[in-house]
C-alpha cells in the first residue's frame, strides 16, 4: 500500500521550509520589539471551549471544527483558531494579575474541515497575536501597525487596509432588529443556514458566501450607521490615530469577521494577489469574550494571518527569500585512514557553531567533491595522510578557486573570523 498526504494537508518540504523560517523569525522580531511574548498553547480543547467563545451560529463550529470523543468520553476539539486557547490560558493562569496590557503572540497550527482551495487548507498555519486589558483605540492602532512593519520587513508592498466596527452588544440589538426588517421579505428565497441565523445572529447573514445571500446582503443596512455614541467616538478615535501615524486605510462595512466574539473594531489587510477574496490577515476586537468565558471582565483585541496565504503574497509579488548556507565547509578524505581525525574535526566546529558535513557513504575522493559543489558549500577541506603529517591543510574557497594555508589545530579559528 502505497500511502499519500491526507486531503487538506502538505508537506513542507527541506527545500521550502527556509522561507517558512524567514516569515516566522521575521514575525517574532516585530512583535518582541513591540513587547509581545510568545505563548504556545496546546493543540485541542474541550469542545465547549470554542462553541461558547467563536460561537455556535458561525460556519467554523456549525460544518469545519474536528471534533471527536476520547478514550475517557470527553468531546475534544482541534483547534481551529488560536484565540479562544490563549484567552482560556490568559483566565486558567491568573494573568490579569500582571500589568496591562498584557501581549502575547503565537505561531500555531489549526484545523478546519473546509473545501480544499489555493491557499486554504484542513491543517493550516497561523500567525497572531492578543493583547489584553487596552480599552482605549491606541491599542487597535498599534497592532494595526505591527502588521504593517511585518509586511515591510518581508517586502510586502500594494496592502489594503480596510476597517469597520461592529458595535457593542447594545447598538447591535437596534441593528439586529433593523436587519431581521430587511432581510424577512427574503428570507424563504435564502439559503438554509441563512434562515437560521435569522432569529439567532442577523450578523452573520451579511458575512454569508452563497452567491444568492450575497446579492441580497449587498443592500442590507450598515452597522456603521447605528453605532452608539461610545462606538462611535471609539471608531472616529481610531481613524485619526491611523491617520497620525500615515497608516491608510478604507472603510469597508461588509466586513464582519467570521468568529462571533468581535465588537468594535474590525479590521483586514487585503490584497488581489490571494486566491478569489484577496484577504491576507484579519483580525479586531472582542471586548465581552474573557467575561463570556468565565473571566473578569477585560477588554481585549487581535489578529491572526494565515502562513500559507502570507507565503502565497510574498511569491506572488516576486520577493526573493535568501536560502541560509548553514554548512560552511566540506571536509573531504583522500582514504579510509584520515576519517576518525576528520570526524573529530568536524565535531570541533559544530560545538564552536561552524555547520561542516564529511562522507557518511563511502563516496570516492572525487564523488566527494562532486557533492560539495552540488551542495553549494562554500568551503572545501581536503584531507590526506601527507596534510596530517604535515600539519596543514588547504581551504579552497569554492566561488573563486583560491586557497589559504591553515595548520590543524587552527582549522575552528579561521572558521571562526571569516
Amino acid at each position: 500500500m502505497r500511502y499519500a498526504a491526507q486531503k487538506g494537508t502538505k508537506d513542507i518540504l527541506p527545500q521550502d521550509i527556509y522561507r517558512w523560517h524567514k516569515a516566522e523569525q521575521t514575525f517574532a522580531e516585530v512583535c518582541h520589539s513591540y513587547g509581545y511574548e510568545e505563548i504556545r498553547i496546546p493543540t485541542f480543547e474541550q469542545t465547549d471551549l470554542f462553541q461558547r467563545s467563536v460561537g455556535d451560529t458561525t460556519d467554523v463550529v456549525q460544518k469545519e471544527m474536528y471534533t471527536f470523543d476520547d478514550k475517557g468520553g470527553r468531546s475534544i476539539t482541534l483547534r481551529p483558531e488560536g484565540t479562544a486557547g490563549v484567552v482560556r490560558s490568559f483566565i486558567e493562569n491568573g494573568m490579569t494579575s500582571l500589568a496591562s496590557p498584557v501581549r502575547m503572540f503565537y505561531n500555531i497550527t489549526a484545523f478546519r474541515y473546509e473545501n480544499v482551495q489555493k491557499g486554504r487548507m484542513r491543517e493550516f498555519h497561523q500567525f497572531g497575536l492578543e493583547a489584553f486589558g487596552a480599552q482605549g483605540p491606541e491599542i487597535d492602532a498599534e497592532i494595526i501597525s505591527i502588521l504593517t512593519v511585518f509586511f515591510d520587513r518581508m517586502g510586502i508592498k500594494n496592502t489594503k487596509l480596510c476597517i469597520n466596527s461592529i458595535g457593542c452588544p447594545t447598538c447591535r440589538k437596534a441593528y439586529n432588529d433593523k436587519l431581521k426588517d430587511y432581510f424577512r421579505p427574503n428570507l424563504e428565497k435564502m439559503c438554509d443556514d441563512c434562515k437560521s441565523r435569522f432569529d439567532k445572529n442577523p450578523l452573520r447573514m451579511i458575512d454569508c458566501k452563497d452567491d444568492r445571500c450575497k446579492a441580497f446582503a449587498a443592500g442590507a443596512p450598515r452597522l456603521i450607521d447605528y453605532l452608539c455614541e461610545d462606538c462611535n467616538n471609539h471608531f472616529e478615535s481610531l481613524k485619526k490615530q491611523l491617520e497620525n501615524l500615515g497608516i491608510k486605510y478604507e472603510i469597508d462595512s461588509s466586513i464582519v469577521r467570521g468568529l462571533d466574539y468581535y465588537t468594535r473594531t474590525v479590521f483586514e489587510f487585503k490584497s488581489e494577489n490571494v486566491g478569489t477574496q484577496g484577504t491576507i490577515c484579519g483580525g479586531g476586537r472582542y471586548d465581552g469574550l474573557v467575561e463570556s468565558m468565565d473571566g473578569s471582565s477585560v477588554p481585549g483585541i487581535g489578529f491572526a494571518m494565515g502562513a500559507e496565504r502570507f507565503l502565497m503574497e510574498c511569491e506572488a509579488q516576486g520577493i526573493e527569500i535568501e536560502k541560509p548556507n548553514y554548512v560552511k565547509v566540506y571536509l573531504a578524505s583522500l582514504n579510509d585512514e584520515v576519517k576518525p581525525f576528520i570526524s573529530k574535526t568536524c565535531l570541533e566546529l559544530r560545538r564552536a557553531g561552524i555547520g561542516c558535513e564529511q562522507d557518511l557513504v563511502g563516496r570516492a575522493f572525487k564523488a566527494q567533491m562532486k557533492y560539495a559543489n552540488k551542495a553549494k558549500i562554500p568551503y572545501v577541506i581536503v584531507v590526506g595522510e601527507d596534510e596530517i603529517a604535515n600539519n596543514k591543510v588547504n581551504v579552497k574557497n569554492m566561488a573563486d578557486g583560491s586557497q589559504t594555508e591553515v595548520a590543524l589545530d587552527g582549522i575552528v579559528s579561521f572558521f571562526e573570523n571569516i
